[in-house]
């Protein structure tokens, strides 16, 4: 800490490189560097600053957080937001959304016992919108509120939802997340892009995570477009708990551990044996299962 220098505290309001733009309580800005080690922060992070040079200074301290999304391959992780009581997942029927990448989103946003909105935009492509709705009411059913939007035209019916909440937008690249923050905060003018016909997907618009206040008590994170979402932090009980259907049979099998990928008298497998639980959920469970960590290493659930 700077001698004779007070530190104050802050918000990160975006995240850089290596570089952070940190909000005083009065509001003004402050460009940053973090003082400790390299990395390790994210948009939303609570934080005390030494000021320096105008408009400058130097984090020193991170203030413990209540939540961290974030995801993970074997060689890094990629923090998302922090803080965040509520994840936007942001879907569209044109480019088609990956259900992979949505169970994985769900499952990340559950270990951390952030609640999950799934955001179907671009309602007004019908026929594509129909096909989306189908793929999606399974979700519904399992308790995953679905709001239906079309970006350009009204964004009322998410805008409620976001009251009282901190929440990140989360989403494959060209689900419209930059349309949606320019239609809920304007003046952000965040940058959008035609969707790119050759590649059928979209083009990254986002670079670097944004906090945008709605109002006092209300506030949004855009993050960049993803094409993956590894969970490589998890273990496979934490996946296992995370999904709502499996939660209540969870310690019923058979043996204490139990996998869920074929062994005998496993309770959910019965189940969906029984047409109880989807096939196809079980299904993504014992995908997502070969990325998880070992159970003895713990996990970093609130940051």
């Amino acid at each position: 800490m700077s001698r004779g220098v007070p530190a104050v505290p802050g918000t990160i309001v975006a995240s850089f490189g290596r570089g952070y733009l940190v909000e005083l309580e009065g509001g003004s800005l402050l460009e940053c560097v973090n003082r400790g080690k390299r990395g390790g922060l994210a948009c939303g992070d609570r934080v005390r600053v030494t000021p320096g040079a105008p408009g400058q200074g130097a984090i020193e301290q991170v203030e413990p957080r209540a939540s961290l999304l974030y995801r993970s391959d074997p060689f890094r992780e990629k923090l998302i937001a922090a803080n965040v009581t509520q994840a936007a997942i942001v879907v569209s029927g044109h480019p088609p959304f990956s259900e992979e990448l949505l169970n994985r989103c769900l499952v990340a946003a559950g270990c951390q016992g952030i609640q999950v909105l799934i955001v179907l935009n671009k309602a007004d492509l019908e026929p594509e919108t129909r096909r989306a709705l189908a793929a999606l009411s399974p979700y519904a059913g399992l308790g995953y509120p679905l709001i239906p939007i079309c970006a350009k035209h009204d964004v009322k019916p998410l805008r409620e939802r976001l009251q009282g909440h901190c929440t990140v937008l989360v989403g494959q690249s060209g689900m419209g997340k930059s349309t949606l923050i320019n239609a809920l905060v304007p003046g952000a003018a965040a940058p959008t892009r035609e969707i790119s016909k050759a590649l059928g997907a979209g083009r990254h618009t986002t670079t670097h995570a944004r906090l945008y206040h709605l109002d006092r008590e209300s506030h949004v994170i855009d993050s960049p477009g993803m094409q993956e979402f590894g969970l490589h932090h998890l273990t496979g009980a934490d996946m296992a708990e995370a999904f709502p259907e499996f939660r209540p049979l969870l310690g019923q099998c058979r043996f204490n551990d139990c996998r869920h990928t074929g062994e005998p008298g496993c309770a959910i497998a019965r189940e969906v044996q029984a047409g109880a639980i989807s096939a196809q959920r079980l299904e993504f469970y014992r995908r997502m299962l070969p990325m998880a960590k070992k159970p003895d290493r713990g996990s970093r659930r609130g940051g």
